[in-house]
This record gives structure tokens, C-alpha cells and sequence, in this order.
């Protein structure tokens, strides 16, 4: 979620550090941006649907992984149509993450729905914390991001690159900070053995 948060709110500062060289003017930077933004919409769908997936492939089940796939290849091919005039090259990528995302709500449905998992207690909790420290990350970006001309900065390439560092370095001491501060620790994700 933290890593879908930046693309979709600190696009510009990425693009412009990573690109804004030469030929690759403000114009390419905010095309580009446009594109991060329509792909971090659905980055969370893809990581996904990588995880659920396996779980009915571990119960000999490739069927219904196969057929929500295929469902979801005309679900993108339409939003394909609808998006792309009028989004252009970001609407394809709108199109993806719109089906990546439908694909995973799919298996997961599927997986709660046969029983092959159930939510374990404390997922709420889980939730709302990561939420909470999301929406944190997502606001301390967004003041980075409407408080600095990204571009403007290619005069001084160092001193943008080091402001990005900053950035990025802020950025994981205010999402983990979070998390720290609300209660969760790194050693509740430790495998426990019986």
C-alpha cells in the first residue's frame, strides 16, 4: 500500500529525479506522471492477485483462477474502450489496474466463499493501522509534492536528488513511525512454531 500511495501521490517528484534530463521535458514528465498514477491505482490488485492465486493451486483447483482471468481479459479490453479515448496512453494502464484489481477481489471471494481461508482475528486492527499510517505517508507527500516545483529544480540536480532522498527517507520514518506508535511490531509477522 505504501509503495501504491507514492506512485499515485508522488509521481512527479520520481519522474522529474529519474528522467527530467535533456529532451525529457515538463510535458514528458507529466505524461509520465499520468501513467504512475493510473498504475499505482492498481499496484496493490497485482501484488495480489501473486498471492492469492497459489492458494488454489495448492488445492489442485486451476480452473477457477483460469476462468476469473479470462473474465477479467474482457472486463480490461472494455475498460480499454472506454478509458483510452478518453484518457489516452494512461488509460491502458487505468485498464490494468482496473482488472488487476477485479481479478484479486475475485480470488479472494473465491478463497473466503470455499473456505480455503478465513480471516484470521486481529485483520481489523491490522487494517486501520496500516490505513492510518497510509493516509499519513499519503499527506506528508503531498505537502512535498505541492510545495516544491519538481522541474524547476533540474537547475540544481543535486540539490533535487538530495531533496527526494529526503523525501524518501522522511517518508519511511513517518509510515513505520506510525505503525511503531500505534502498537505493531515486526516480531507479530515472525513465523511462530509450535
Amino acid at each position: 500500500m505504501p509503495c501504491a500511495v507514492g506512485l499515485f501521490v508522488f509521481g512527479t517528484p520520481l519522474t522529474t529525479v529519474l528522467f527530467n534530463y535533456g529532451k525529457f521535458d515538463a510535458h514528458a514528465v507529466e505524461m509520465t506522471r499520468q501513467a504512475l498514477v493510473s498504475y499505482g491505482t492498481g499496484l496493490l490488485g497485482l501484488i495480489v492477485i501473486k498471492i492469492l492465486a497459489p492458494g488454489f493451486y495448492a488445492r489442485q483447483d486451476i480452473r477457477t483462477p483460469v476462468k476469473i482471468a479470462l473474465a477479467v481479459l474482457v472486463i480490461t479490453q472494455a475498460c480499454n474502450y472506454v478509458f483510452v479515448p478518453w484518457l489516452g496512453h494512461a488509460g491502458l494502464a487505468l485498464s490494468i489496474s482496473v482488472g488487476a484489481t477485479i481479478n484479486a477481489v475475485l480470488l479472494f471471494a473465491g478463497l473466503v466463499r470455499r473456505g480455503f481461508y478465513r480471516p484470521a482475528p486481529g485483520w481489523w486492527l491490522f487494517l486501520a493501522q496500516l490505513f492510518t499510517a497510509v493516509l499519513l505517508l499519503a499527506g506528508m507527500l503531498l505537502w512535498f509534492v505541492r510545495n516544491f516545483d519538481w522541474v524547476a529544480l533540474g537547475a540544481t540536480p543535486l540539490l533535487r536528488i538530495a531533496l527526494l532522498a529526503s523525501c524518501l527517507v522522511l517518508a519511511a520514518v513517518v509510515y513505520f513511525g506510525t505503525l511503531w506508535l500505534m502498537g505493531l511490531r515486526y516480531a507479530a509477522f515472525k513465523r511462530r512454531t509450535v
